[in-house]
């Protein structure tokens, strides 16, 4: 069975967190190190592949994207870093990449490659689903979730088709917009939580703007999973800053949002 599969059976009602690493940020050494850090309070993680025009993400992934490119990091090398990273790990794997990269490789190898990673999903927010029957065929044959998302303006009929298709989980943002820190959630996000669980037997994993323990908290009394993303990765920013150890701070971070989740 799929890691995240078991990852969600096993929670037991508990609300799992999703933790996000850019791969090869600061470098690719130290981006395993980091992602270890993180998987030791993180329940899964996913490992984004920096790209060079990234319409989802905010300006702090966008810095990190950048920083790794800058070091020579290239989206084929995502597959010997995860493959460390599961040497280390039996908690579930995800690649958040954009579509150019699996095109440009082609489906049934970037697929291949994930899974004899041991990566368990693919999550590609800019190939629509209507346009992804070669790609989830592919990702099928090798056992990877095709992971989807929902927007808080996404209608019912919309959500249904998205519960239906999606692979583990179903993503659902929790902001309007692109990825990043906020000050607080939407008052939206309940009642479009409320209308997904309606609309779909899968989990639901909200993320995107989740930025500290109480917002972690808050979602996770909604939903199944929580990401968190632009916070970790800032975490690390600050002290690469500050010139400390980001596998610190961001790991202290993510033992906190872990412990928010955690509180009765």
């Amino acid at each position: 069975m799929n890691r995240v599969d078991v990852m969600f059976r096993e929670s037991d009602g508990r609300s799992v967190l999703i933790g996000f690493a850019t791969a090869g940020f600061p470098d690719e050494d130290s981006s395993l190190r980091l992602a270890q850090g993180l998987l030791e309070h993180c329940d899964a993680l996913e490992l984004g592949i920096p790209f060079s025009d990234p319409v989802l993400d905010g300006p702090v992934i966008q810095e990190s994207s950048h920083r790794a490119l800058q070091t020579g990091f290239r989206p084929r090398d995502v597959f010997p870093l995860a493959e460390r990273l599961r040497e280390a790990t039996h908690k579930p794997l995800l690649l958040m990449t954009y579509y150019n990269p699996v095109h440009r490789m082609g489906h049934a190898s970037f697929a291949a490659a994930a899974a004899a990673a041991g990566v368990d999903g693919v999550l590609i927010p800019d190939l629509p689903p209507e346009e992804m029957g070669d790609w989830k065929e592919a990702a099928g044959r090798c056992g990877l979730h095709a992971v989807l998302f929902a927007s808080m303006t996404t209608p019912r009929e919309r959500l249904r088709f998205l519960g239906k298709n999606t692979g583990g989980f179903l993503y659902c943002f929790a902001v309007k917009g692109t990825t990043g820190l906020r000050e607080s959630l939407s008052r939206d996000l309940a009642p479009f939580l409320e209308r997904a669980r309606s609309c779909c037997s899968v989990p639901l994993a909200a993320g995107l703007g989740v930025s500290n323990p109480e917002q972690c908290r808050e979602v996770g009394g909604m939903a199944d999973g929580v990401v968190v993303g632009s916070a970790l990765v800032k975490a690390a920013l600050d002290a690469l800053a500050a010139g400390e150890d980001p596998v610190t701070r961001a790991a202290a971070l993510a033992a906190e949002l872990r412990r928010s989740l955690d509180r009765p």
